[in-house]
């Protein structure tokens, strides 16, 4: 399966991958967004470790049960060869109304077809008022 574009990465590519990735993500279907990933995808999110697609959608389906009403805006930081860095930040509420902002960076390195093959995410929470929320 090639998931288009490809490595080597230029400015263009490289934010078609991110854009690519923010749309997946905002649909909030697990099950679609982990077919971005190898089969095998190693990633690191905060403290948590995983390893292959099933992993990574069981992960990712108990993320949105729990982080309501997701938003997310990825940026490009940087971009070489097969690599991808990313600033990011999503918006979200949990089930007793409490709204946060979520801020990190990501690291992502992809195979010759375009699956990311690794990820490597650092995340810090923000509680917010819901008034303050910009996506």
């Amino acid at each position: 399966m090639s998931r288009p574009p490809l490595p080597p990465f230029n400015e263009e590519t490289a934010r078609a991958k991110v854009q690519a990735a923010e749309d997946a993500w905002n649909t909030r279907d697990a099950k679609t967004v982990s077919l971005a990933y190898t089969p095998d995808s190693r990633w690191r999110n905060r403290d948590t470790f995983l390893r292959g697609r099933e992993e990574i959608q069981a992960f990712l389906s108990g993320k949105w049960q729990r982080e309501l009403d997701y938003k997310l805006k990825k940026t490009l930081w940087s971009y070489t060869g097969n690599r991808i860095a990313v600033t990011f930040y999503y918006e979200w509420r949990d089930a007793s109304g409490q709204w946060y902002r979520s801020y990190g960076n990501e690291l992502w390195e992809f195979d010759d077809d375009g699956l990311m093959r690794e990820r490597i995410a650092s995340i810090n929470d923000l509680s917010i008022d819901e008034s303050e929320r910009t996506l």
